[in-house]
Order: structure tokens, then sequence, then C-alpha cells
């Protein structure tokens, strides 16, 4: 299938992050772009100031008469998240419309492109984005699509300077950066030319089964890593991830040695992590980045091992490094004082509330630690509710919150009290969301910071303001 005969492109699910940089990319492409999406939220607003007509309500009058008049001329977009009951996907299949799942059409966009793909149940989207930054800022031209929006460029959508000004054709084969997800299988559309993997940790197991089903679909997406390409995998994950393709370079990276490529020398100075990555062929020394915790020192060293496999000046690695600025909800300041700290972020799996948690306290050793946890899908819940009653003992207090179902129905004995009563932390409770801003009004709060991948972000900006107002009336 070919770009060129679509004129409109509909979007089931518009909203989501990943669904979103498609909808601009299209848009970009001169396309007529539309969609539908569950709810509004300030990315839906942005497509709509963009000239993306969006609507909230799952009905086939809202389609648009010019899709229904040039079917043929008219390609359909779907994410996973659509249940099967969708009126309007109902409606699209009876009539045969031509629908692609989101991860086909990304694949059939990377095909004819120098591909960098980074995969793994934690890190990709700062990876990703950090990867696309440091490409970016060394003037490698390139397109990436961002499963967050990067702080640098206010977008989950970079475009390469030929796409911009399609009439600059270049004789170059497109650079594209892109984050490879493995929810419903989706990063096995793609053959990339350098694959970054970055963990294999279970999650998603209401789609794949179990752990075990899952590491093999992170071993399929390795061996498609084409031929004279480079696999870039955390250490350890060769246990898994067996190579099978001859003709494809294997290397590794970590925190620290032994490794290919390593950070030493990690230093805390006002804030910023200072640190050395040391790589096959050379140190690039005194690093500085502030995106805090050192699960980002980890993925510096990834992003690093990429540029330099692009031949990046390793003076345009350390610049880009130092001006990076992170990605929105990601260990995202929302207020940064001596009396008061407010951090936001997306963790919604153990092991990143694990990291998030610890790298606040590293950050503030002598503070007292508030989170605000919305978890996310009762599957996760249910498979990992031990460790998250850990991750979550980490904290000094907690405020839970009701579990977000996002394309789920709820299922028996799996709730917010479910984890309460694993962990051993003594100041917990459960706050319903028409009751979050009256309790963080009542508290005595030195850091704090709101955790997870659901509706939680909305009450960002409504704490924000109440802990301002703390501030200006102290």
């Amino acid at each position: 299938m070919s770009f060129d005969n679509i004129k409109q492109v509909y979007f089931l699910g518009i909203g989501g992050i990943g669904m979103s940089a498609l909808a601009r990319y299209f848009k970009q492409m001169g396309k007529i772009v539309s969609g539908y999406d569950k709810t509004p939220t300030s990315l839906t607003a942005e497509l709509e100031a963009e000239g993306i007509q969006v609507h909230f309500e799952d009905k086939v009058e809202l389609i648009g008469a010019e899709l229904n008049s040039n079917k043929l001329e008219a390609l359909v977009v779907v994410t996973p998240a659509i249940p099967k009951d969708s009126m309007e996907l109902n409606y699209f299949q009876k009539n045969n419309f031509n629908i692609k799942k989101r991860s086909e059409v990304l694949g059939m966009i990377t095909e004819q492109s120098f591909t960098i793909a980074v995969a793994g149940t934690h890190g990709k989207t700062s990876i990703s984005t950090l990867i696309a930054h440091i490409l970016k800022s060394s003037e490698v031209d390139c397109t990436a699509f961002l499963g967050g929006i990067s702080r640098n460029y206010n977008t989950n959508l970079l475009l390469s300077e030929s796409l911009k000004s399609p009439k600059k054709k270049s004789r170059i084969k497109p650079i594209v950066v892109v984050e490879a997800d493995e929810y419903d299988r989706s990063f096995l559309t793609l053959h990339p030319d350098i694959a970054v993997i970055t963990s294999v940790d279970a999650d998603h197991l209401d789609i794949y089964g179990d752990h075990k089903q899952m590491e093999e679909s992170y071993a399929l997406f390795a061996n498609q890593v084409k031929e004279g390409g480079i696999l870039i995998i955390k250490k350890g994950i060769e246990k898994v991830i067996v190579l099978q393709k001859k003709g494809v370079k294997l290397v590794n990276y970590a925190l620290q040695h032994p490794a290919e490529f390593y950070a030493r020398k990690i230093a805390i100075k006002k804030g910023d992590y200072i640190f050395d990555v040391v790589s096959p062929d050379q140190a690039i020394r005194g690093l500085i980045m502030s995106v805090p915790g050192k699960h980002n020192v980890e993925n510096a060293v990834a992003a690093v091992a990429v540029a330099q496999h692009m031949n990046v000046f390793s003076g345009n690695i350390k610049n880009a490094l130092s001006s990076f600025k992170g990605v929105k909800r990601r260990f995202e300041y929302q207020i940064r004082t001596s009396k008061l700290v407010y951090v936001d972020d997306y963790a919604h799996h153990p092991v990143e509330l694990r990291a998030c948690i610890s790298a606040i306290k590293e950050m503030y050793p002598s503070k007292k630690i508030t989170g605000i946890f919305q978890p996310h899908l009762f599957t996760r819940t249910r498979d990992f509710a031990d460790e998250f009653a850990q991750s979550l003992d980490l904290l000094d207090e907690l405020i839970i919150m009701d579990i977000y179902p996002a394309r789920e129905k709820p299922l028996d004995g799996i709730n917010s009290v479910l984890l309460l009563n694993k962990m051993k932390l003594k100041n917990k409770k459960l706050v319903s969301k028409k009751d979050i801003l009256k309790e963080v009004e009542g508290r005595e709060i030195e850091v704090l910071i709101t955790l997870g991948a659901g509706d939680i972000d909305s009450f960002v900006g409504p704490i924000k303001k109440i802990l301002d107002e703390r501030i200006k009336n102290n």
C-alpha cells in the first residue's frame, strides 16, 4: 500500500501519544486528518489547534461525509485500545474501509528508512527522545515518533528537514527514530537498522499470557534487525535474547562496569548528574545531565551507544546531553524550591515506581516524601500486587487513588485496597478523585510526587496551583 493515493486519514483513538504523533505526521504530509477519542485532553486540544478535527462521542454520524464518499482514498488507523464493540470501528469494518493498526502504519513509514528503534518495558521513551535530541543537536537530519512529549521541542513528533520541505529531495536515506512498543506485539512490524532493548521485565500479561511468551516476542524483535545492523541491549538480557541472525553486531550497556558501554565517576552537583561514559572506542568525560535519577544516567549510556554508532562527534554528544530537558511526565519538576518540591511522573510499573521513588529519595534524603499513586489497569494490579506494595513502601506516606481502568472491565477483588493491605507502610490512605485536591490542601508537604499513567495528569495543574499558593503565603 502506498500513502500517495491516500487523501484522508481517520484515527480511532487519536488522543493516544503514539496515534497523535502519526496524526501530526499525516497532517504535515498534506492529508485531511480527523479522528475520535474517548475524552478530551490537552493533547487533543493541541491537535484541534493544529487543524485536526476531533470528536469525543462514538457515533458514526460524526465521522464526516467526506470520508464516506471517498472510501478508496481514505485510511483508518486504529489503536489496540479501541474496544471491539466500538460503533465506529464496526462501521468501518462492515463497509470495507482500508483499516490499519497504528503499528502497521509505523512499519510502513519506516520501511524505506534507516530506522533506530528503542524497545523495552522501561526507559524507551526517554532513550528515544534523547537519541533524537542528540541527532537534531548534531545536525543529523531525522524524523522521530516519540512516546512522550519532548520538553525541548514540546511535541511527540520531530520532522526531518526534507519532510518539512518536500520540494527539497534528499539523496540520503531518511533516518527515523521510533519507540518500539511491545504492547499487542506492535514492535514486530519494525525491521530496524539499530535496535535498543532496555529491559524485558514482565508486563502486559493480559496480552502475552506469561513472561516467557513476552520474552519470546522480544527475541523475535531482536532478530528483525537488518543484516549489517546493530543490536544494543542492557547487560544481562543476552541470557533471554538469543541473536540467531548473522551479520548483526551485538553490544551491551549498563549503568556501571562490566559492560561494553557504561558510566563511571557518577556524582551529583547542584541537582545535576556528572559522569563519564566509557565505550570500546573512547571515554566521553564530564557529561552533565539535569534529568534526575541514576536510571536516566543508564538511559544516557544507551543513547550515547547509538550516537557513537551513528558517528556523532563526542563534543556534540556532550553538548546535547547538557541541554536535554527530558520528557513531560518523566520525573518532571512542577515546583522546585528550598522549602517545597513537586514532581510528576508517568511511572505505572513496580520497577518504574522503584526507580522514580529511589531517585527522589537520593535527591532529597532528609525530606519527607509523599506520593499520590493511581494504579493503571486491573490486570497489571492483579499480576504485580506484591511488587507494587514493595515499591510503594519506599515512600514516607502514600495517597492511593482507585484503579484507572483504561480499556478494561473491573475484576472481582482487584482494587487499590488490595495494594494497601499488602503494604508495610503505616501512613497510607485511599482517597477518591473528588477528594484528592482537598487531601493535598490538608497535608504538610515537603516533597510530593504524583505517579501513574491514567488520568492523574489532569490533577497536576490544580495541585501545582494549591502548592504555589502555599509557597506564596508562607
